[in-house]
Parts: structure tokens; C-alpha cells; sequence
């Protein structure tokens, strides 16, 4: 799933790619993507891309009016969705429920350049708003403070008698926005805390070095991030990895096996010897953890 830093990337590459373009025709392929019918996608036509933000784990671009307020279409990538950016399209509109694409914004003209917005798999999870206040998005609205806008004391208080374990509260959008599964599990190796460790137990040694390691993984994957093209962000991301995605391989600090807990469709991945006192952990004791 596209985190923090692939969404930045995003972000920065349809400002310098995308800015100052009028759209000339928005195409969809799979309407189930489309969690809003007013004002309609078609009204994007002739409207001209102004900028482009993130939220979280949000992807926003904005369109100038026309006249009247801007317009923001806001997608969440979800799992398997992804943004694929062109120089050429085809001009035929495409058909529904052809392939991975999802919707096309064909930019200066139509069969230019432009952007796709993609899903791969079975499982349609990808979301599109239109709207003209970012915060009219559901998810938007619920969204806790960004990652990496938190000073350590304003880390400290969202966590401070809280009895999840830090695993779920990291990765809970409603606390903190932007971190996922992988950069979850990144930043705590980086800090040395096991995931079942509970955020409210935390010594202030420990939240130290838990907002120290935010900050320090997630800003490093932004600047190797920054400046890619879409094309290449998830070998990007993959090879900034120690832990994440990585069960069975050396830990790259001490040599201990990276282990691996699945619950669900999921999974995380941790080293023992860095973070659990080389003791792994028990499946079983998941059954609560992220959803």
C-alpha cells in the first residue's frame, strides 16, 4: 500500500508534470471507484490543474474554477491502486471493467498527457472523490495529525494511556496520519520496540527514540522518494527496506532472522534480536491488532 512518502512523491511529481494543464477529457473505466456524482468527473473538461497535496495517506489534485470554487480529486490508492503517469493515451475511450485502469485524465488534449489511476487484483478498493473542500471526504475528516508535522511532546500526549499496542496505534489513521504497515514496522526496528508493546507503557527513553525513528524513516524515504517517476517508487520503496516484507533474510543490523506474525490478510515483520530481546512473538496474540 502507497504510504506517507510514495504519496509525497506522487504529490510532487504532478506539481512539476501536471501544473498549469487544462484537462481535456477524464475517462472512466470502472465507475465503482467513484464514491461521488456530484458535481460529475466529465466537469473537470477545461478546468486547469492548479496543484497537487497530500493528506495522510490521501492523493489530491486540484483543478482552478471555472468560474467559481476549485475543484479537489481526491483518491486513496488503497492496496493495490497506483498512479501512472503518461505522455500519450490512447483516444478511445476505454471500456469498463477492461483491465487494471480505473479512471484517465487526458491533459492539453485528449490522447496527451495526462494520468491513470490504476488497481491491480480482484479486490476494488481504490476510492475517487470530487468535491470542493478536501474535508467533505470522509476519511479526510477523520484523519489524526500528519506524521510528520508531530513534535516529540505532541507525540508523547496522542500516546499517554493509551492500551493499544504501538503497532496499531501507528498505523491508525485516526492518531496518526500517513504510516502504514511497512514504515510501521520499519520505524519500529529503527526504535527497538517490539509491536506488541503498549503506547500508553512507554518510557520517556522510549518515545524518544520511537519519534526520533518517525521522523528519521520517514523523512529518508521522502528524499529518496521525491523526484522519482511513478514508474519507479515501489522498487524504491522495497530497497529502503530492513524488516518489512523481508521474513526469513539476515536483519541487515544484527544478523538475527526477520520474523514474520500474519493475521488476516496480513502481515508484519520485526527482529527478534533487535527488538523483541530475541524471544519471537506468538500469532495468537494478534488477534486484535490492525484491521
Amino acid at each position: 500500500m502507497p504510504e506517507l512518502p510514495e504519496i509525497e512523491a506522487l504529490a510532487h511529481h504532478l506539481r512539476e508534470h501536471a501544473v498549469y494543464r487544462p484537462v481535456a477529457r477524464v475517462d472512466v473505466a470502472s465507475m465503482s471507484v467513484l464514491k461521488t456524482v456530484d458535481p460529475p468527473v466529465s466537469g473537470l473538461a477545461g478546468r486547469v490543474v492548479t496543484g497537487a497535496a497530500r493528506y495522510g495517506k490521501f492523493l489530491a489534485v486540484e483543478f482552478a474554477d471555472r468560474p467559481g470554487a476549485p475543484l479537489h480529486l481526491i483518491t486513496h490508492l488503497s492496496r493495490a491502486g497506483w498512479l501512472r503517469w503518461h505522455e500519450t493515451a490512447t483516444v478511445t475511450p476505454p471500456k469498463p471493467g477492461r483491465g487494471p485502469l480505473a479512471l484517465r485524465v487526458h491533459l492539453d488534449a485528449v490522447g496527451g498527457p495526462g494520468f491513470d489511476l490504476t488497481e491491480a487484483g480482484t479486490q476494488k478498493r481504490l476510492s475517487v472523490h470530487l468535491v470542493s473542500d478536501p474535508a467533505q471526504v470522509p476519511g479526510i475528516a477523520r484523519l489524526g495529525p500528519d506524521a510528520l508535522a508531530l513534535s516529540r511532546d505532541e507525540f508523547a500526549e496522542l500516546l499517554a494511556d493509551r492500551s493499544e499496542r504501538i503497532k496499531t496505534l501507528l498505523v491508525d489513521q485516526a492518531t496518526i496520519a500517513g504510516i502504514g504497515n511497512a514504515y510501521s514496522d520499519e520505524i519500529l526496528h529503527t526504535a527497538a520496540l517490539s509491536p506488541y508493546t503498549g503506547g500508553g507503557r512507554l518510557t520517556d527513553a522510549q518515545i524518544d527514540a520511537l519519534h526520533a525513528a518517525l521522523r528519521s524513516v520517514l523523512t529518508d524515504a521522502v528524499d529518496r522518494s521525491v523526484g522519482q517517476g511513478a514508474a519507479t517508487l515501489k522498487q524504491e520503496k522495497r530497497s529502503g527496506l530492513r524488516v518489512h516484507a523481508r521474513t526469513g533474510l539476515p536483519c541487515p543490523v544484527c544478523g538475527d532472522t526477520v520474523r514474520e506474525v500474519s493475521f488476516a490478510a496480513r502481515s508484519f515483520q520485526y527482529c527478534p534480536g533487535c527488538q523483541t530481546g530475541g524471544k519471537p512473538l506468538a500469532d495468537r496474540r494478534l488477534s486484535r491488532l490492525v484491521k
